[in-house]
């Protein structure tokens, strides 16, 4: 498995370079999807259960961004999926010149769906655009369903909203409708899906927008 090191963006001007690389992806036919949540979200968990249900379907590539260590990369590796690690050299983000090197560095050839781990935070990602196509935000229940409130421009700028761990929904006062509301009076458009990795529910909703979305990439 490779780790490369990212240590600036190719690019000053990010807005520009993300827009140009978003083209190119198109031409391609490649969706890149931009995973952001908080550590400890279920990103990895997610990602593997998708593979694992898509992998017939779809072929997939991670692009794990991370500080440090490539254990997620292995993780999605053994799955059979395309992989790569990036160290941020302790930057809180990836911005598109950094996801441009990662993506060259693993290859994109005959991928229809790519993603994107972004670094975990919920401030310094959601102020970057990295280039992809679609911007998913990762939320579990043990964290609360406060977060629109605390976070509210990582709400604004995904197109989906995916709510984990909802296995674990009777052991944390986390209002799965309440949520909804709040996300959807900060983006009318996000769509929202509330899954469990673990036990599978919920799971095909979101599977069936990752299809569409890769359909409709190609065909544009």
């Amino acid at each position: 498995m490779k780790v490369i090191e990212l240590h600036k963006s190719v690019t000053a001007s990010n807005d520009a370079d993300a827009e140009a690389l978003r083209q190119e992806l198109k031409q391609r036919g490649t969706l890149l999807i931009n995973l952001m949540s908080s550590p400890g979200s279920g990103k990895t968990t997610l990602l593997s259960r998708t593979i694992q249900d898509l992998k017939d379907e779809l072929k997939i590539a991670v692009l794990e961004a991370d500080i440090e260590s490539a254990v997620d990369a292995e993780r999605i590796e053994a799955l059979g999926a395309r992989s790569i690690q990036v160290h941020t050299d302790g930057m809180c983000h990836m911005d598109a010149g950094m996801t441009r090197q990662g993506l060259e560095a693993m290859g994109l050839e005959q991928i229809d769906l790519a993603f994107l781990e972004n670094v975990g935070n919920l401030i310094c990602p959601a102020e970057y655009d990295t280039g992809a196509g679609k911007n998913v935000m990762i939320l579990s229940v043990p964290e609360g369903d406060d977060k629109p409130l605390k976070y509210p421009l990582m709400f604004q700028k995904s197109d989906a909203l995916v709510i984990t761990k909802i296995d674990a929904l009777g052991y944390f006062d986390f209002d799965l409708e309440q949520c909804r509301k709040r996300a959807l009076k900060l983006n009318p458009n996000i769509q929202i899906f509330a899954v469990s990795a673990k036990t599978g529910d919920g799971m095909k909703k979101w599977e069936d927008w990752l299809k569409k979305e890769t359909s409709a990439w190609k065909a544009q």
